[in-house]
């Protein structure tokens, strides 16, 4: 299969590329800044990596590379993030192969999170030790920042 005169391009160079050319302006501001977060993270795991070395071990050791530092759906969402463009260039005839089938999709198992927000019993109990005195102090703040969306609270 004939090869397209940039298929010996960096494949990080490809990708802003292509990040610019399809996502700037079709994605939101957030989603648009985690695409080029993925350029910087593949120049960073694989700054040598041309088009045409891309194949299946050397993607898969891009995958790997990545999931030694991230949770394992950081990592699926960096492969979903990649595999769009690889897939672009598979089907543009860049490369002839897609190198991201039967990816094995690793990561850190991920930390039980701290929950952030108290249940209904530890926001009564909070409520109930406000001092809430005719002078304004902090204790205030907390009622009016809680009380918006409570319903069935004893009124105080």
């Amino acid at each position: 299969m004939p090869r397209k005169k940039f298929s010996q391009q960096l494949f990080y160079r490809y990708y802003a590329r292509w990040v610019k050319l399809y996502k700037v302006g079709a994605v939101r501001k957030v989603t648009l800044e985690k695409y080029e977060l993925t350029t910087r993270q593949i120049q960073a795991l694989v700054p040598s990596l041309r088009l045409n070395e891309l194949d299946r071990q050397t993607y898969q050791e891009l995958i790997n590379s990545f999931a030694i530092n991230h949770e394992r759906q950081t990592t699926m969402d960096f492969h979903h993030h990649v595999k769009a463009a690889i897939i672009d260039a598979f089907d543009e005839g860049v490369i002839g192969r897609d190198p991201t089938r039967r990816v094995v999709i690793k990561g850190k198992t991920s930390n039980h999170k701290k929950k952030k927000f108290l249940s209904l019993f530890e926001l009564q109990l909070l409520l109930k030790d406000l001092n809430l005195e005719t002078k304004v102090n902090w204790d205030w703040f907390i009622l009016l920042v809680a009380k918006p969306g409570l319903h069935g609270l004893p009124k105080l």
